[in-house]
């Protein structure tokens, strides 16, 4: 059950990525949100896939996998979501300005790598 924890809190903060800006873009929050949600969701299994092979390396030990590292997994993971994310959306014929990828880049960064950061600066 541990195990899963940072993969809810991953699964959160890109639900709460996704909110804030169709807040700030003044767009239906609830009504749209899932839409906006999928693409980055398929990003996030992608990540959390990539990080579970490379922490058993190519062998069924996922116990090994710790979701609080910065390195391998945190990176991993937010590169999973941010590119895996973007290209679903262009695939779906949403939206990728250049402004957007990069605004994707930092907060998606700051939510999925600073609570591990801040994880382990605690402990």
């Amino acid at each position: 059950m541990r195990k899963l924890v940072p993969l809810v809190v991953d699964a959160l903060l890109v639900i709460l990525f996704c909110a804030i800006g169709r807040r700030s873009h003044d767009e239906a929050v609830l009504t749209g949100l899932l839409k906006t949600v999928w693409p980055f969701a398929i990003g996030l299994a992608v990540g959390w896939v990539v990080a579970v092979a490379v922490a058993s390396r190519g062998r069924v030990q996922v116990a090994r996998l710790d979701g609080t590292t910065l390195w391998p997994t945190g990176v991993l993971v937010w590169l999973g979501t941010l590119c895996g994310g973007m290209l679903v959306r262009v695939i779906s014929g949403q939206g990728t300005a250049f402004s957007f990828i990069i605004v994707a880049a930092c907060v998606l960064a700051l939510f999925l790598l600073g609570w591990r950061a801040a994880f382990r600066a605690i402990n």
